[in-house]
């Protein structure tokens, strides 16, 4: 596994739980945890994950899982709980499928099982491949309004952008055509991990409330909360701390494995 090291955050109170490894939406870099890995931290050893950069040509969502899977082999002897974010929610759930000996538990925010929008999935690589990298920037104030809660402050929009900085162009658009070939609809049954799925009534990406509700029906152990008010790119949002969820959450399920 190649690129940035992970980040570990190592909660001040020792606790018998499993570690939390973060996994990233699509930008890869595990960033934009920046708010919720402390918050997170106070309970769980938790370890932010950023994607590997190297050889893009040659990612796949085969080879992601794997190295998330040395990931979890390396923090822990006995498994961890994958939080994961839209495209992180959809790595996390391939993982659990591949290596359910690895996953106690599951939090998928704001994702889905399959990309349902294949215009879209079939034209943003070839936009991002013609539009200049260092343009970047001023597509995404233009476009954050179906990033972003309507209540985001500018001091976090402004903290999105320098975090997305340090976004690999190659990977993140080896990432997007990944997704065309991704499909777990029919899988979401033999998923044997409790999964709590989180999605935002404001997500104007994703229809991600649709998707946790279909995830629902059909992941045998799982949970579904709406986060009101908040859009796609939440968890930077100065109002919200996903351990509120999280962590009660764990308490009713992790004692039962």
């Amino acid at each position: 596994m190649t690129g940035p090291r992970h980040l570990r955050d190592v909660p001040e109170v020792d606790h018998e739980d499993p570690p939390l490894v973060l996994v990233p939406g699509i930008d890869g870099t595990a960033l934009l945890f920046y708010r919720q890995q402390p918050l997170l931290a106070r309970r769980f050893d938790t370890v932010a994950f950023p994607l590997p950069t190297a050889q893009p040509h040659a990612m796949t969502m085969s080879s992601l899982v794997d190295d998330l899977a040395r990931l979890v082999e390396e923090v822990s002897h006995h498994g961890a709980i994958l939080l994961g974010e839209s495209f992180g929610g959809a790595l996390a759930l391939s993982t659990a499928l591949a290596r359910p000996d690895l996953v106690r538990g599951l939090v998928i925010v704001n994702s889905f099982p399959y990309f349902d929008e294949r215009v879209k999935l079939a034209l943003a690589p070839i936009v991002l491949q013609a539009l200049p990298w260092a343009a970047m920037p001023i597509v995404r104030r233009y476009t954050s309004g179906h990033l972003h809660s309507p209540h985001t402050r500018a001091a976090d929009i402004d903290e999105f952008q320098r975090c997305a900085r340090a976004i690999d162009r190659d990977s993140y658009i080896r990432r997007l055509k990944i997704l065309r070939s991704y499909d777990l609809r029919d899988d979401l049954p033999a998923i044997e991990s409790p999964c709590l799925l989180l999605a935002g009534d404001r997500d104007r990406l994703v229809p991600s409330v649709r998707w946790a509700r279909y995830m629902s029906d059909r992941i045998p152990q799982s949970e579904m909360e709406v986060l009101a008010g908040y859009g796609h790119v939440c968890l930077i949002d100065h109002d919200l701390d996903i351990s509120r969820f999280v962590v009660p959450w764990w308490e009713r399920v992790g004692a039962d494995r």
